[in-house]
């Protein structure tokens, strides 16, 4: 079994202590309001082709919180997650782009266990304060991100879970603090975790141009060492935000400095093949969000400019196979409630490169669009949805399709169908042999 190794993180450790000692007397009953919940679930995944059992899990999340005085609780959420099939995180990941107290402990290759969230809350004055591992959530899009950037992602099984289940949390210490009319976001994450990327044999692995290199046939390939940053302090990341409300908006202005959670993968083409290295790279991120209620729809969206980025080309003459450049992107979104028991929603996302070169992987203008139906039936006990991802620019996408039935108050029976469409050298058509159908059960505690 592998345990994280915590060292790298006793400063934190420390300066989380004091802060949380200042907020709340060293007398005060730590087990009062103990409460214990979560939830059981099970999933199996059945694909479309060959009828293959993709996946047959559950996973376990139990929740434990307490007050620790009146305006102090403490909260800890694990996970523990078992497989019949492998196939997604075939035998038991490496997790080298994880930090050690991020880390996962498994169990042989089948389960898996680790702490979700653990963190405090406490006021002082009238901030607000929370310290420990959690979800920073920033933006308000559908299947697509913007400024949800300060929490990598797990891509074990792509962009099918929600996020707050594949969203991978972080150590951090999060203040929201009034001042006037405005509210003020400082976030400091010292925790080096990034982006879990399923490997080479994975269900779920990458192989769209798009993302991955392509050698010509019979070239060798050579993976050098990844470049990952490891110095909780040095490498931390930092988001600010600014959140108003005014003549009926809700406007925010959103900064971030961080590492892009997915490494450079840059290339090399010498005499003997292609050698292959990776590096995380910082990011500039200056966004912010807006969203209006008129009647029965709501408009809203987001938009961010990110500076150092690096894209795929596929120009040999290139020293190292990726350009960088600024990305500006937004997202768009008008959402309808005005129809009983139904909810609608479409959403308009597009991605500008600057210094856009030819031979680039993806175009300067990147376009898709979404559309979200939800419906409920027998007084909300049944509630069926759609939602399309579909990529104007390559003419690939998503379906994803689910019904969901309260049996009992505390049991949610679940099926659902995922399908992929495109060219294969799509995001979305590189998935296309992934179609599946899936049924499982929810039950609460």
């Amino acid at each position: 079994m592998k345990f994280p190794h915590f060292s790298p993180y006793r400063h934190f450790w420390a300066a989380s202590t004091l802060v949380v000692g200042a907020a709340f007397p060293a007398q005060a009953d730590l087990f009062e309001n103990l409460k214990f919940s979560g939830i059981f679930e099970t999933q199996t995944a059945l694909a479309f082709q060959g009828s293959a059992l993709q996946k047959s899990d559950f996973v376990l999340t139990p929740e434990l919180s307490f007050d620790i005085t009146s305006n102090t609780r403490f909260t800890l959420i694990g996970r523990l997650r078992g497989d019949v099939k492998d196939r997604l995180e075939p035998g038991a990941p490496t997790d080298f782009n994880r930090a050690a107290m991020s880390g996962r402990a498994f169990l042989g290759d089948h389960v898996g266990a680790e702490i979700r969230e653990a963190y405090i809350d406490t006021e002082i004055g009238n901030s607000y304060l929370r310290i420990g591992k959690q979800q920073v959530v920033w933006g308000q899009a559908d299947g697509l991100k913007v400024l949800d950037v300060l929490n990598p992602q797990s891509f074990r099984e792509f962009i099918l879970p929600e996020f707050e289940d594949s969203r991978i949390p972080l150590w951090s210490a999060n203040a929201e603090i009034p001042i006037g009319d405005l509210t003020l976001q400082l976030v400091w994450i010292p925790d080096t975790t990034y982006d879990d990327i399923p490997e080479a044999g994975s269900s779920f692995a990458f192989t769209s141009p798009l993302i991955v290199p392509q050698a010509p046939p019979g070239v060798p390939v050579t993976f050098g060492p990844i470049d990952k940053p490891t110095n909780a302090f040095a490498d931390s990341d930092v988001g600010i935000k600014l959140s108003a409300f005014l003549s009926g908006w809700d406007l925010t202005l959103n900064y971030a400095y961080h590492y892009f959670d997915r490494p450079v993968v840059r290339r090399s083409i010498t005499e003997t093949g292609v050698t292959i290295d990776q590096k995380y790279e910082r990011s500039h991120l200056v966004g912010g969000t807006f969203s209006n209620v008129f009647g029965a729809f709501t408009l809203r969206g987001e938009l961010g400019l990110s500076t150092n980025r690096y894209f795929r080309t596929n120009d040999l003459t290139d020293i190292d196979g990726v350009v960088r450049a600024n990305d500006f992107s937004y997202v768009l979104g008008v959402d309808h409630s005005g129809f009983s028991n139904w909810f609608l929603s479409a959403q308009l996302f597009q991605s500008f490169l600057s210094n856009h070169q030819p031979g680039m992987a993806r175009a300067s203008v990147d376009t898709s669009m979404t559309f979200l139906a939800r419906r409920d039936f027998m007084n909300e006990a049944l509630t069926a949805e759609a939602l399309l991802i579909h990529s104007l620019s390559d003419g690939d996408g998503l379906l994803q399709l689910s019904v969901q039935y309260e049996w009992k108050s505390n049991i949610r029976l679940k099926a659902g169908a995922d399908v992929f469409y495109g060219k294969q050298a799509g995001l979305f058509g590189q998935f296309q042999e992934n179609d599946r159908i899936t049924a499982g059960i929810e039950i609460s505690f």
